[in-house]
């Protein structure tokens, strides 16, 4: 689905002036009914008779998962992937005629099915496959002495994290490098690492290979906004006017005029939002996702975003209140300021005789 889209993408931009506005509305529209035909196609081979298997197994497995805030959330995930299942076999049994208008309203209505399976349905498959059986964790003794060690190492900077998830439990699992006079040990740890406590060495290792056959499998990561549109699915881009651009138009301008318009094409908000406002959203999103993590670390970047949004947004006023001003001044360059002629290399007239080389001197010349 991901080669699907980047094609739909590719051709989309093709229909789309400079600014991301769709000026060939002919050649989008056969770009969409191309991308959900080869995802109808891909459909078929990998996932209409298996889905129904997949989304029982997926079932079972969430069953013998202990009880977690996420589990009714992932039942009701999988109700709507089997609905989705449902209306995509359906389109696939009984499709309509090649370019008729009730093909383009078949292909409109059992689109968002084929995104919500391609956004959703790795979910299914992880619950699926959530069989393994994990090692016994160490000893509370063990737990305490690693702890210990691995605490100390943290304040002098050797304890270097590798990656993290979480378990079915809802336990958060890091695996970590622990390194002790010149050699590193893979160690597991549950809870937030960042915390001052509340977390513990549950595990060590040979390798992170050891580590992952004996440590609890991942379930799937969250979302940051349950609601969101699906990344297959996404709103048509709204116009946009890039910095280069601006930048162009300000070393090209004349006018104290033009520098004040292309300053409050930057700072302007709304729907065709300029850049310092879009970066100013990018900073905010970014502070919630932040925030979102649950972790002590987590708190404290999205804290540090936040601020740097809140400064953006105090220097997008500024930018746009400096832009008004400069307007107001009706300046112009002066004529003093002429441009520099072109540096570019006389070339002789073509009638013109090349001049003669010089004689080069041989070897026996020069030892005269």
């Amino acid at each position: 689905m991901t080669v699907i889209d980047r094609e739909t993408e590719t051709a989309l931009d093709a229909s789309r002036d400079r600014y991301g506005r769709t000026v060939h509305h002919d050649a989008a529209t056969a770009a969409r009914t191309r991308r959900t035909q080869a995802a109808l196609a891909t459909y078929a081979i990998h996932l209409a008779e298996h889905g129904q298997q997949l989304l029982t197994a997926a079932r079972s497995g969430l069953d013998h998962q202990p009880p977690a805030p996420h589990t009714e959330a992932w039942r009701d995930l999988l109700a709507a992937l089997a609905t989705s299942h449902t209306e995509i076999t359906r389109t696939l049994t009984h499709p309509a005629g090649p370019g008729s208008t009730e093909q383009r309203q078949q292909h409109a209505a059992v689109w968002p099915h084929l995104a919500f399976w391609a956004d959703y349905g790795s979910i299914a498959a992880d619950l699926a496959d959530q069989h393994h059986h994990p090692g016994p964790e160490l000893s509370a003794e063990d737990k305490h002495r690693w702890t210990d060690q691995a605490r100390a190492a943290r304040r002098r900077a050797e304890l270097e994290p590798i990656e993290s998830w979480y378990a079915a439990d809802g336990r958060l699992i890091t695996l970590a490098y622990l390194v002790q006079d010149d050699t590193s040990t893979v160690i597991a740890l549950a809870g937030d690492l960042d915390a001052v406590s509340g977390w513990e060495v549950i595990g060590h290792y040979d390798d992170e290979l050891a580590a992952g056959r004996a440590l609890p499998r991942a379930v799937p990561p969250g979302v940051l906004r349950p609601d969101a549109t699906s990344r297959f699915n996404r709103p048509e881009p709204t116009p946009e006017r890039p910095v280069q651009e601006l930048l162009q138009e300000v070393v090209e301008a004349r006018t104290a005029s033009e520098v004040s318009e292309a300053l409050l094409t930057a700072a302007q908000p709304g729907y065709e939002a300029g850049p310092l406002v879009r970066l100013e959203h990018l900073l905010d999103t970014a502070a919630r996702f932040s925030y979102a993590l649950d972790t002590v670390r987590g708190q404290q970047i999205g804290a540090r975003l936040a601020a740097l949004g809140r400064q953006l947004a105090f220097l997008t006023q500024e930018v746009h209140d400096a832009a008004e001003d400069l307007g107001a001044t009706v300046g112009i360059l002066p004529p003093h300021r002429t441009p520099a002629p072109p540096r570019t290399r006389s070339r002789p007239a073509v009638s013109t005789t090349p001049p003669t080389p010089p004689a080069r001197s041989t070897a026996t010349t020069r030892r005269a």
